[in-house]
């Protein structure tokens, strides 16, 4: 009886029903006092009074069991080593829970749980070695600035930007078009599997469901709405990177672009989104000059409590040795270029560039417009 069933065990049957979409779910919830158990107990009548739930929907809630395998999926998860999340969990990601259509539960490989905040990094399968290289660097940049990078798990830029961000030992998410116990495209296990040891796989989507059109661009929304910005590497006008723009437009993301070759395919729907009023991302300074120059306040569906630390200060909020001593040199209002630094600090210039960049991240020093730092004022 659906009495007996936990409110975990209701979502997932909610989650996993066939042609039931986030949407209709959200509102059923909404309608049931946010009670899955109350949905699978209600007669189809009661159910059908609800906006968008017709009689197909209503006969799948009633007759669940007929289409799911609730203890089938239960063991799939146990022997996976996986765990099936939902929006009132810990490691469900904060700023998904804001989009207009958030999963109503997650699988998920790994024990990450988005202390961190998110930059999606997304592009073309069919990639080229100046593509590649881009999306590595960055993922491995942003790994290292405090950020957890976010892809598909894709050939091409995706698989780029997981690498970049796991060579430098730093956080990143792979989000599945298909049943978490599918790996695909095959060549990605080892890096399946290596993602799933430091940071985490999430699929909204039940065991054994491989990819099709529908699912794909589910997923996309779920990389956008993860992450406080999407990073287009390379894409055609109609690529999978695109609809993964579109989203975080809708959700009210970030939105970069890297520019390319006139003369190359991929390089198209990069210049299209520019052309559109996309940033034209040239280094990961850019992402950091928008969040600073926001401060936060860019438009996006999630609000940080009062009770939350600001987004900047969250990334690394304690000091190494180099910040230190460059905080140190500013003390007093001083004003200072890379050169005065290194002769305060005695620090070389490379070391004093990336620890400025992680200062500014924090927003405990800011740039001027003649290219020397100084200190920011607090608050």
């Amino acid at each position: 009886m659906p009495d007996s069933l936990t409110e975990r065990q209701a979502f997932m049957v909610l989650n996993d029903l066939p042609n039931i979409g986030p949407i209709t779910l959200n509102r059923l919830l909404e309608e049931f006092g946010n009670d899955p158990r109350e949905i699978l107990r209600t007669e189809k009548r009661r159910l059908e009074s609800v906006r968008g739930v017709g009689p197909e929907t209503s006969a799948a809630l009633v007759n669940w069991r007929t289409h799911f395998d609730l203890p089938r999926e239960e063991e799939r998860i146990a022997k996976a080593g996986a765990a099936f999340i939902t929006t009132r969990d810990i490691g469900y990601p904060k700023l998904l829970k804001e989009i207009n259509d958030p999963p109503i539960g997650l699988y998920r490989k790994g024990n990450y749980l988005f202390e961190q905040p998110c930059m999606a990094i997304v592009g073309s399968r069919r990639t080229t070695l100046y593509g590649q290289s881009i999306a590595k660097k960055l993922g491995a940049q942003l790994a290292q600035l405090g950020f957890c990078v976010v892809s598909g798990l894709a050939r091409g830029i995706d698989t780029a930007a997981h690498e970049g961000a796991l060579s430098v030992g730093g956080k990143t998410v792979a989000v599945l078009g298909c049943g978490i116990d599918i790996v695909y495209p095959p060549e990605n296990l080892d890096l399946y599997r290596r993602i799933a040891e430091t940071g985490a796989v999430l699929s909204e989507f039940p065991f054994g469901r491989k990819a099709d059109r529908q699912t794909f661009p589910m997923r996309n929304r779920v990389v956008s709405g993860i992450c406080e910005g999407v990073v287009v590497v390379e894409s055609d006008v109609s690529g999978g990177a695109m609809i993964t723009a579109r989203f975080a437009g809708e959700q009210g993301r970030l939105i970069f672009a890297v520019p390319g070759r006139i003369d190359q395919a991929t390089s198209h729907g990069c210049h299209q989104l520019i052309r559109d009023g996309a940033t034209l991302f040239t280094s990961v300074d850019d992402i950091l000059s928008e969040l600073n120059y926001l401060d936060g306040l860019h438009p996006r569906t999630a609000k940080l409590t009062e009770d939350e630390p600001d987004l900047l200060e969250r990334l690394m909020p304690v000091l190494n040795g180099a910040e230190q001593k460059i905080v140190a040199a500013f003390e007093g209002g001083s004003i200072l270029g890379i050169d005065g630094l290194a002769e305060v600090t005695g620090l070389p210039a490379s070391e004093i560039s990336a620890a400025l960049m992680g200062l500014e991240l924090k927003r405990m020093v800011a740039k001027r417009a003649d290219g020397a730092f100084e200190a920011r004022a607090p608050g």
